[in-house]
């Protein structure tokens, strides 16, 4: 009697984590010729028990994480991920158990739930080292939120580059607003300047026009004739 295979629908909840599937990629370009030669390596995360966390909020507590994920099964560390520069919470993390089952059942009932609003993604890890729990991009956070262009309140907003490019150009126009201002002053500064001379003038003439209006009312006249008087002597 023939047996048909029947093709299984259900993800592998031990699959490898997308961190895991990179960084092997690259160290078996790097290492072709001598990994065809070795014996296959046994697969890193047939026993793990880490789970790498991503898609959290900025503003998540540990606490949280650490309600949400004790569920599943006693939780042996958990290492929040922090900006590499400003040591702030960036929206991932690592929960680590003390049982392989522990951690595919997280996989299985917790990755791809909400907290916070989110869905947070769970991955199988190969265990976490010292120097990972800070982001690796050149802002300091995580290299997904460098060029984001869609707002995400959770994640900071903006992507922190097109922040940071924003930032920049907006001190720019606003050195240039500086320094339109400061020729503005400038040149108005000598028009006040030839406004005081013409003041100087105008004074003068004012003197002369009271001269006038004097001599009109008859002080001149008067001076005049005492000038006359001086003269007879």
């Amino acid at each position: 009697m023939a047996h048909t295979l029947q093709q299984s629908t259900v993800d592998r909840l031990d699959r490898p984590s997308a961190y895991f599937d990179a960084k092997r990629r690259r160290n078996n370009h790097r290492h072709r010729d001598d990994a065809e030669r070795e014996a296959p390596a046994e697969d890193p995360l047939a026993h793990a028990t880490t789970l790498y966390v991503g898609n959290l909020s900025f503003y998540t507590t540990e606490e949280q994480v650490y309600e949400l994920f004790s569920k599943c099964g006693e939780i042996k560390r958990l290492i929040m991920g922090l900006d590499r520069f400003n040591k702030t919470p960036c929206g991932f993390c690592f929960v680590e158990y003390y049982t392989h089952q522990d951690a595919l059942d997280c996989m299985k009932y917790i990755g791809g739930t909400k907290l916070d609003e989110r869905i947070i993604r769970t991955d199988l890890d190969p265990g976490f080292q010292e120097g990972r729990q800070y982001g690796r991009g050149k802002s300091g956070g995580q290299v997904r939120d460098e060029y984001r262009d869609d707002f995400d309140e959770g994640r900071g907003g903006l992507g922190r580059a097109l922040q940071l490019e924003r930032e920049r150009a907006q001190e720019r126009e606003q050195e240039r607003e500086r320094e339109r201002r400061a020729q503005h002053e400038r040149e108005g500064g000598g028009d006040r300047g030839g406004g005081g001379g013409g003041g100087r003038y105008d004074r003068r003439d004012n003197r002369d026009r009271d001269h006038d209006r004097d001599y009109r009312n008859g002080g001149g006249r008067d001076s005049a004739a005492v000038d006359d008087y001086h003269d007879t002597r």
